[in-house]
């Protein structure tokens, strides 16, 4: 696809994970895009910022992000900004303000701006966590989420926002990708939280498979997509899958199985009394994983990821234990 010219960027999440890579990215890159505007709720430490770039404190949720995009003239954001891990504390209806009204409030402050392109981190969660999943979920499968854990609701209730702003702004072009799990040199979450305890946890009955993405892969895919004139749907993650079992070979630890039923039980206990941070939902978490096919990624975008699942999690555990 042919170069769009010069870009002005918003990012938002700009101080999470891959927030600040983006923009780091960008930064060096300065011939490619004329502005950078990195907005977070958090300030970023002075070894974060990046020379050329303009750090606005702003919430998702805030009405007055419409003048930060108007007044810079932004014809790019890019949506990065989410409660990934929750902290302890959190609650369903604060990860539903910031996740759903926040991305609302971004959308419509772009329409309003008169920005012309919407690039959105979705996620592979989006399909939920089934037992009727498909071997490997396509673009095309039905976004499910579930309603009991907050994460992929929410992130189906974007993507039908989302699909909704497609038929009603089709001015505002849309460039959706629904990675797997995000793995690199740093990254620290709930689900690596799991490959850090002494044992590796499984399910029995479960292969518990994972499709892993390189956290490199996702920045390369939002940069071809501010440069280019790209738009769409598309999953991420590398090739194959590296199941629990093998997770727990990889680390060198015992792998404990248990029965569904026995792990929704404990949870159903030690969750009300705040000595598990999840609920007994948790357990389909585990139990059904949606598998990702990245073709569509290869054959109509044109990226294939530069590591495999098992790559991934091979870079991870190495850097990790360096």
């Amino acid at each position: 696809m042919a170069s769009s010219g010069s870009r002005r960027v918003l990012v938002t999440g700009a101080s999470g994970y891959i927030g600040r890579q983006l923009v780091a990215d960008l930064a060096g890159r300065r011939g490619a895009v004329e502005s950078i505007v990195a907005t977070d709720v958090r300030e970023p430490r002075p070894d974060e910022r990046r020379p050329g770039v303009e750090y606005v404190a702003c919430d998702v949720r805030d009405q007055g992000l419409e003048k930060i995009l108007r007044d810079r003239a932004v014809d790019t954001v890019v949506h990065l900004a989410a409660i990934v891990t929750p902290k302890p504390g959190s609650d369903a209806d604060l990860e539903y303000s910031v996740d759903v009204l926040g991305t609302e409030n971004v959308l419509k402050c772009a329409v309003a701006a008169g920005a012309t392109k919407f690039l959105y981190t979705s996620s592979g969660a989006a399909y939920g966590y089934w037992p009727d999943n498909p071997a490997a979920l396509t673009e095309d499968c039905p976004l499910r989420g579930n309603d009991n854990i907050a994460y992929p609701r929410n992130k189906r209730l974007v993507e039908e926002m989302l699909a909704r702003a497609r038929r009603e702004q089709p001015q505002l072009r849309q460039l959706v990708l629904r990675p797997g799990t995000i793995l690199g040199a740093s990254v620290a979450n709930q689900i690596t939280a799991m490959f850090e305890r002494p044992f590796v946890l499984g399910v029995a009955g479960s292969a518990t498979p994972f499709v892993f993405i390189w956290d490199q892969d996702v920045v390369a895919c939002l940069r071809i997509g501010i440069d280019e004139d790209r738009e769409g749907i598309y999953n991420m993650a590398g090739d194959g899958v590296v199941t629990m079992r093998e997770i727990a070979t990889r680390l060198g630890k015992p792998y404990v199985e248990l029965p569904a039923w026995l792990l929704s039980g404990a949870l159903a206990v030690l969750h009300p009394l705040r000595l598990a941070q999840y609920g007994p939902e948790q357990v389909n978490f585990l139990r059904y994983r949606p598998v990702l096919s990245n073709e569509k990624l290869k054959r109509e975008f044109g990226y294939a990821p530069k590591k495999t699942s098992a790559e991934v999690f091979e870079f991870y555990m190495q850097t990790h234990r360096a």
